[in-house]
């Protein structure tokens, strides 16, 4: 079992929307991933949405050279979403097809149109491979294995990412519990269940705080907070992620911003739209994320154009920082 080290600093990975990003490792990222790979238990990642959660699974699975398999819960989501699918419309198209031969009861069988899901192919990716290139499968939904990063490969295992899973409803984590607990689970209309093969996968659940989840379910978790630090320290926080990212707009002081760079007065206007967000209870607040977005967009017009990084800074800010409606209602 390969875990991650201890002197980990950073991990280069793609982002959300396509851009090259560095993640950074703090000790307790680190020491929580171990501890998860260790126990063979789900690692449950909560705080504030644009914190970097669901980045932080891409860039573990990138260093441990192991696949990453996102997947997004939301409202409609079903636990065993995460498990398999039942292709519906190939059955029947496949049905209207049966109707106008020769019938043939066993082209209609309902395991010729299951669809395997990210827990699946983190399980047994032989196996679901082998299932979605039988001749037998007629499923239209997925031809095609997940992706696999450059370097990585399935023989190290896989890394799952279960997003924001507090938009489900509380049957999807509940209904997850027996197969992650016995990693294994049985499909409907196949004959012998998916047990799991090889290098036990890592499984990343996030959650925005949107809803409670069950207590069961939390138990058989572990758990890492990613917050936004204390006022005090954010300066240094933002600074420290956006210096690796975008050293470009970090080499020169500007006296036009009091003889900042770009990235550390970018940075104190997040600090001032944060704490009046936060003091209007205007939610969700602005964060990393949004700080990001704007230096990224304060890099490429800068190219792209003859406007300035400073004047950038000050047209992006509404549509980054103060996004929230009644934030721009009532200005600060």
């Amino acid at each position: 079992m390969q875990l991650l080290p201890q002197d980990l600093k950073t991990e280069e990975i793609i982002n959300d929307i396509g851009d090259n990003t560095q993640h950074i490792f703090e000790t307790k990222h680190i020491n929580a991933i171990n501890a998860a790979l260790a126990i063979n238990r789900p690692l449950l990642v909560w705080g504030e949405p644009g914190i970097g959660k669901s980045q932080l699974a891409k860039a573990v699975a990138k260093h441990l050279k192991r696949v990453f398999i996102p997947f997004v819960a939301d409202a409609h989501t079903e636990s065993h979403d995460l498990l398999w699918t039942f292709d519906a419309v190939a059955r029947l198209a496949e049905a209207q097809i049966q109707s106008a031969a020769k019938h043939n009861r066993a082209a209609l069988e309902v395991g010729n149109f299951i669809v395997p899901g990210p827990l699946w192919w983190a399980f047994n990716w032989t196996n679901a491979e082998k299932l979605i290139n039988s001749a037998d499968n007629k499923n239209t939904c997925q031809r095609q294995a997940p992706k696999i990063m450059d370097g990585c490969s399935p023989s190290n295992g896989a890394v799952v990412l279960i997003d924001e899973i507090d938009k489900a409803d509380t049957d999807v984590p509940n209904g997850l519990l027996e197969a992650l607990g016995e990693s294994r689970f049985h499909p409907q209309g196949l004959p012998h269940a998916v047990e799991c093969k090889g290098n036990k996968p890592l499984i990343i659940i996030t959650s925005n705080e949107e809803r409670a989840l069950p207590d069961a379910f939390i138990r058989r978790c572990l758990a890492l907070h990613l917050n936004f630090p204390k006022p005090e320290e954010q300066l240094t926080f933002l600074v420290t992620r956006a210096a690796i990212n975008f050293p470009e707009l970090h080499k020169e002081k500007s006296a036009e911003l009091d003889g900042k760079t770009i990235i550390e007065a970018a940075a104190e206007m997040l600090i001032k739209d944060r704490a009046y967000a936060e003091e209007q209870r205007y939610y969700p607040l602005p964060g990393q994320a949004e700080y990001f977005d704007l230096l990224r967009g304060v890099k490429k017009l800068s190219e792209q154009t003859d406007i300035s990084p400073v004047d950038l800074i000050a047209q992006l800010r509404p549509y980054t920082y103060q996004k929230n409606t009644g934030f721009h209602t009532k200005g600060d």
